[in-house]
């Protein structure tokens, strides 16, 4: 009693923060104009949040062993198992487009930039959805001859259990469409993403070097002491920099490890499951085993809003703004999420635009007396408040 209490806990904890974390997501987007870029994961929270409030609650009533009395009819289950195929299908697919235009995106920009429009955007969301409607009416097919109200335990409504011609081919087919490919795609997409942050972060010795270069010299009144501290750090600059660039290559392919180690860790029993037990001619499952490897699976609805969606500093900018609207709080002043670019906020992986503007304006605050009331004025320049 005390593994099913808890084994009901955490589905329901997973369906809430699944349904709590998607709608904060798509409520930022909505609000932010200039968020409207991110309409692949705003339709992946979408479908995550369909998972939550269809998928998920029907997942609880067939696994939980307090709801053993359930039973559904041969209709319900068809609607169950087609809406488990049809939402899984829809989450994989679009974390793969999300996967092909972050590489676009940082490996070629100006393509991006031609390419990219709202009606191919638009045209990828329909081309999923067909896909994986297409995919999902092959469970409609190979069932038994009785009735559509005959009835059904809601624990032996299962996937591999339906398709007594079809459950090989439908295994297989299911396999290489929601997984084998999407995986070979992503993690080929992250890889060549992880090339482009290593550059990157290789890059940052000789753009920290420029800048310091191009500091404003101080005025004659400054310490000789503080102008030989200038040299002496301006001469070490390069040597302290070297961990750091290791360590910006490395953070990447972590940021790499996790991306791709989700997916794997969250659908990979899954699928071996799903493919052993549709190849096998055996009709029973061990339950415990596929209530695991169900929600192993069912809470990457609830993860990918965090990966995709609440990591981006944007978004969760937008969504503070939020929060203080709803609690009628004053909104502070400061730099506008729309100047935060994608690189920055694609999980930190090229990070030679934010250390490159931190030195900028610690170049440009280093002297005290950089002020308005400053005598030496650039003939022509106008003062800023």
């Amino acid at each position: 009693q005390v593994k099913d209490l808890f084994g009901l806990f955490c589905m329901v904890t997973l369906n809430l923060i699944a349904l709590l974390a998607n709608t904060g997501v798509m409520v930022a987007i909505a609000r932010a104009p200039h968020l409207k870029k991110f309409a692949f994961a705003c339709h992946l929270c979408a479908v995550d949040l369909l998972c939550a409030i269809l998928l998920m609650p029907l997942g609880i009533i067939s696994s939980s062993p307090y709801f053993g009395t359930v039973v559904f009819t041969v209709l319900e289950c068809q609607v169950y198992i087609f809406l488990n195929v049809f939402l899984i299908c829809l989450s994989i697919l679009t974390i793969t487009a999300i996967s092909l235009e972050r590489y676009f995106y940082i490996v070629h920009p100006m393509l991006y930039e031609v390419k990219m429009t709202i009606n191919l955007a638009i045209g990828v969301m329909v081309l999923i959805w067909v896909k994986s409607l297409l995919l999902a009416v092959v469970t409609l097919f190979g069932w038994p001859a009785y009735g559509p109200q005959s009835s059904i335990a809601a624990a032996h409504c299962s996937l591999h259990a339906t398709h007594s011609r079809l459950r090989r081919v439908f295994g297989v087919l299911f396999c290489v469409i929601c997984f084998l490919a999407p995986v070979v795609v992503i993690f080929s997409v992250y890889c060549a993403v992880y090339k482009v942050a290593r550059s990157a972060a290789l890059q940052q010795v000789p753009a920290v070097a420029t800048w310091v270069n191009t500091c404003p010299a101080k005025d004659r009144s400054d310490s000789i002491n503080s102008q030989t501290t200038m040299i002496s750090t301006s001469r070490t600059l390069p040597q302290r920099l070297s961990p750091e660039r290791a360590f910006s290559g490395g953070k990447a392919a972590i940021t790499l490890v996790f991306i791709v180690g989700q997916f794997l860790v969250c659908w990979l029993p899954y699928f071996i499951f799903h493919v052993q037990m549709s190849l096998s001619g055996s009709m029973q499952s061990p339950g415990d085993l596929e209530e695991a490897v169900t929600w192993l699976a069912y809470s990457s609805f609830a993860i990918n809003p965090f990966f995709y969606g609440l990591l981006n500093r944007q978004i969760r900018d937008e969504l503070v703004k939020f929060r203080r609207c709803c609690l009628n709080q004053p909104t502070e002043v400061g730099a506008s999420s729309q100047e935060a670019s994608f690189q920055e906020n694609f999980l930190q992986f090229i990070q030679r635009t934010t250390s490159t503007l931190e030195r900028r304006s610690s170049c440009s605050n280093s002297s005290p007396t950089n002020t308005l009331g400053q005598a030496n004025i650039i003939p022509g320049q106008i003062p800023e408040e």
